[in-house]
């Protein structure tokens, strides 16, 4: 974990702690390169959802470790699995659950961010980078695709010639190749992949939550509409905004050049 990042008393395989208005959650099973069995991705949803309902968390800061943000799926769960058990399993469920969190999410990511890893990145709205992120779908290399929105996410970031390569050749993307074909956000040093994230997030944190969290769905739901439904949709997201006290408080701030205080309302 970089250096910076921050100490969380207890055990368990998803630890969460606050830093003033951001929720952490860490994936903490460093022997296992993070791998997200359906308990971790439990865990991961329900602290999502936590932080999603108290009015004092605006961001949410998704991590792993230095070695690996998460390496994949738990295959001893799955390679038994049958058709049965795996369209009955409420796993699939966690991930569109994730999908709902009103809250913006920022993925701290180092090292192998691979399989339902990449997938998760791609749940998270921002992904900042450590220059040793290594991003990969190679699910197909163990007779399998991608299953938890691979396929979808992937191409909608970085194109349909890159994503069919990484899903049908099990080709991984470098932290500069996943930003120069935006995948990623920001790109940077090992050492501080941790603190940008967070300051990342802590800025968002600052921002009005009401504003922040329509930003969000209107970016989020760009790519599902045509432009013209899309524009309509992000100008009733837009006025609905003028009903809200942090709309005038955010431009009274501006006009009297001071810092504003949002409150969410």
């Amino acid at each position: 974990m970089a250096a910076n990042a921050p100490v969380i008393a207890g055990g368990g395989d998803v630890v969460t702690a606050v830093n003033g208005a951001v929720g952490v959650v860490r994936i903490n099973r460093p022997k296992a390169l993070n791998a997200l069995s359906y308990g971790v991705m439990q865990s991961i949803v329900e602290a999502f959802e936590t932080y999603d309902r108290d009015p004092e968390i605006r961001a949410i800061l998704l991590t792993g470790d230095e070695r690996a943000f998460a390496a994949g799926a738990d295959i001893k769960e799955l390679e038994n699995a049958t058709v049965v058990e795996m369209a009955s399993s409420q796993q699939m469920e966690r991930w569109d659950r994730i999908r709902k969190v009103s809250k913006p999410i920022v993925a701290a990511v180092s090292g192998f961010a691979l399989g339902g890893g990449c997938e998760l990145a791609m749940c998270c709205d921002l992904i900042i980078a450590s220059e040793t992120a290594v991003f990969g779908q190679p699910e197909i290399n163990i007779g399998v695709m991608p299953g938890a929105g691979g396929t979808q996410r992937l191409t909608r970031a970085v194109g349909k010639a890159v994503a069919m390569d990484m899903v049908l050749t099990g080709r991984k993307l470098n932290a500069q190749e996943a930003l120069a074909h935006g995948l990623v956000s920001r790109v940077v040093p090992i050492e501080m992949y941790y603190d940008e994230a967070m300051a990342v997030a802590k800025a968002i944190g600052e921002k009005a939550p009401i504003a922040a969290r329509m930003a969000k769905e209107g970016v989020a739901r760009a790519l599902d509409m045509s432009l013209e439904t899309g524009l309509a949709y992000e100008r009733r997201l837009f006025y609905m905004l003028f009903g809200t006290e942090d709309q005038k408080e955010g431009m009274a701030a501006f006009r009297e050049k001071r810092k504003p205080e949002y409150k969410g309302k």
